[in-house]
């Protein structure tokens, strides 16, 4: 198969940079050194006595979760709340939110774990914002999970930033212009 020699205009390399970075241009970097992996993100939090109960809790409702018991789930949440209003709790209590289809009051509880997660809950912060975009997206509203999955991606989430490449609308057109162009080459 020949193999075709194209040379393109700066202006058609920049535009083909933005479609396949576009977290440059929403300023988000990726180099390692402002960036951290999402796997080094950690929530620190002071060790009490309170909260070590109210994470029992929070971990034995993700466990039912996982089983499927959604509503005594959604009771050992409200427990580790009344022991102690933390945001990993209500970021975790919304993914069982979403599972039980209650996707307005998930976003309710996104919505409170990212008032509450201070800096040093940055996991916690990420995969808030991850699920609000989620959310977002589902409800249509592109704005508002663009917003969620950028902040994630500054965090470090690799999703997130798989995310914004398909939402974004250069994206769609350009791979749709290389299927065309790559369709013709055969």
């Amino acid at each position: 198969m020949p193999q075709a020699n194209l040379k393109l205009s700066a202006h058609d390399q920049q535009v083909l940079e933005s479609i396949f970075n576009p977290l440059e241009l929403a300023g988000i970097t990726t180099h390692n050194d402002t960036v951290k992996a999402e796997m080094e993100l950690v929530d620190e939090e002071p060790d009490t006595e309170l909260l070590q109960a109210s994470r029992e809790l929070e971990f034995q409702a993700v466990r039912l979760t996982e089983q499927g018991d959604l509503d005594n789930a959604l009771m050992k949440f409200e427990k580790a709340l009344q022991l102690t209003e933390r945001a990993s709790v209500y970021n975790n209590r919304a993914q069982t939110l979403r599972l039980a289809k209650r996707d307005h009051e998930a976003l309710e509880n996104l919505n409170r774990a990212l008032e509450l997660a201070s800096k040093q809950q940055a996991r916690t912060k990420c995969h808030a914002h991850c699920q609000r975009g989620v959310l977002h997206r589902k409800m249509d509203n592109l704005d508002a999970a663009r917003a969620d999955f950028e902040a994630a991606a500054q965090l470090g989430s690799k999703f997130a930033r798989e995310q914004l490449v398909e939402i974004n609308p250069f994206a769609a057109l350009c791979n749709q212009m290389l299927q065309q162009a790559f369709d013709q080459l055969k």
